[in-house]
């Protein structure tokens, strides 16, 4: 019989760190989200709309913007879904200067974006790729927030928005996380 040892162990194998996502395809395993999105568009390119472009002049710039948004864009806006969504649910106050301090990082990493957007259909170039879908889940959440004030007062990055959330694959995520419960 197995002991919770067992599958202790057996989960911390597939999870390094214990947290989730963790994938696994074949003898692969995966885990951190941001590195299963990127194995999954490299690995399976030819399937389906490409996220990820295929000659290192295009990927340089797009891995660029994988990093702007791995440590400048999701910081803030992580710290902002907790105390303007998370904390509420939870029955918790939100606090007004954790609020107030990363809607500023927020705003000036908006205006990089804003530059960026008024140049480029998306962040990695003139088609949709892995770093626009990153975004999608911190963009979700800030949208029915006080943020969405922030994002309208960027019309290229809010476009961008409006872009992104309207795309039929991401209207099936969405409609999967709601059959889920969450």
């Amino acid at each position: 019989m197995e002991t919770i040892v067992d599958v202790f162990q057996s989960v911390m194998a597939r999870k390094p760190f214990g947290q989730v996502p963790a994938a696994e395809d074949g003898d692969l395993k995966l885990f951190k989200s941001r590195a299963i999105t990127r194995y999954i568009v490299h690995e399976y390119a030819k399937n389906g709309t490409p996220l990820i472009y295929d000659t290192v002049k295009k990927i340089v710039p797009l891995s660029i913007w994988l990093e702007v948004e791995a440590h400048r864009f999701n910081p803030p806006a992580y710290k902002l879904i907790w105390e303007l969504v998370a904390k509420p649910n939870f029955g918790l106050a939100a606090d007004p200067a954790i609020i107030l301090e990363n809607e500023a990082k927020l705003a000036e990493v908006l205006d990089i974006y804003e530059a960026r957007l008024s140049q480029s259909k998306y962040l990695g170039g003139d088609s949709v790729t892995v770093v626009d879908l990153h975004h999608l889940p911190e963009i979700i959440y800030l949208m029915d927030t006080q943020v969405k004030k922030i994002f309208e007062a960027c019309p290229h990055f809010f476009a961008w928005c409006t872009d992104i959330l309207a795309r039929p694959s991401w209207s099936k995520v969405l409609e999967l996380h709601k059959d889920a419960n969450y």
